[in-house]
């Protein structure tokens, strides 16, 4: 009997002990993802972060729904994060670079800050922001390649992390010909954060990336077809119309 018992108790304190080691390696791992996270992010645990929305075109103080599903999907990055997210409309948004994570949605024709980041940190990227119809109406034009727009077939968005200013806390571009490919690249950017980080580090990056069939498949089929780091940074070259945009899927 006393050995039975004996054999019992050792059996329930080898379980117990198997439990435990278990659920510290598992603790391990998970504080260990999330500060990769935090750290790719610039979001440490309770810290602020700004979310600045644009306007919708020809409305005034409207954000386009599409955009309003991108502030969704970085409210809940940010809220794995531990971090608190402050949501800001473009033209109120007056702060430098580096002190707090910036998380910037919409083109330079309805967000004066996205505007002014590609002016002050992209130079090699104009954008058509023509009202007028046209065949360049809302094509990008990152160094001497030109993308224009094909609505609803297919439509570029320029995902970017990109570090300025004292802070070192870094800006992240939505910048799309659309709304729902602003919403794509946040979708994007939920998908594959991991595999960013572990490829770019604490190291800017511009991606350009094509939206394709949103009449069918809206936000969710994204190629990725360059990284564009080096021209998106580099002063503009002469203009040179790209017939055919070269693409890969990721």
């Amino acid at each position: 009997m006393n050995e039975d018992l004996r054999n019992i108790v050792l059996g329930v304190v080898a379980a117990g002990i198997s439990a435990s080691l278990g659920w510290i390696a598992r603790t391990y791992l998970w504080r260990r993802k999330l500060r990769r996270k935090q750290a790719f992010f610039g979001l440490p645990g309770n810290s602020e972060c700004l979310l600045v929305v644009n306007r919708e075109a020809g409305s005034e103080g409207a954000v386009h729904r599409f955009d309003v599903f991108a502030l969704m999907e970085l409210s809940a990055l940010v809220k794995d994060c531990g971090a608190n997210a402050q949501i800001v409309q473009h033209d109120v948004a007056q702060q430098g670079f580096g002190d707090r994570t910036e998380f910037c949605v919409g083109g330079p024709y309805s967000n004066r800050r996205m505007a002014a980041h590609l002016s002050s940190l992209l130079p090699g990227v104009a954008i058509n922001t023509d009202v007028e119809p046209g065949p360049d109406r809302g094509a990008f034009q990152i160094g001497s390649e030109r993308y224009r727009l094909e609505a609803g077939t297919t439509e570029y968005v320029l995902l970017a992390r990109l570090t300025a200013g004292e802070g070192g806390r870094p800006v992240f571009l939505f910048c799309g010909q659309r709304a729902i490919t602003n919403q794509a690249a946040t979708r994007y950017l939920a998908r594959h954060h991991e595999k960013l980080a572990r490829k770019h580090g604490g190291n800017s990056f511009v991606l350009l990336l094509k939206v394709v069939n949103t009449q069918a498949y809206g936000p969710d089929v994204v190629e990725l077809v360059a990284d564009v780091t080096r021209a998106a940074q580099s002063p503009a070259p002469a203009v040179r119309t790209s017939h055919r945009a070269t693409s890969k899927s990721d």
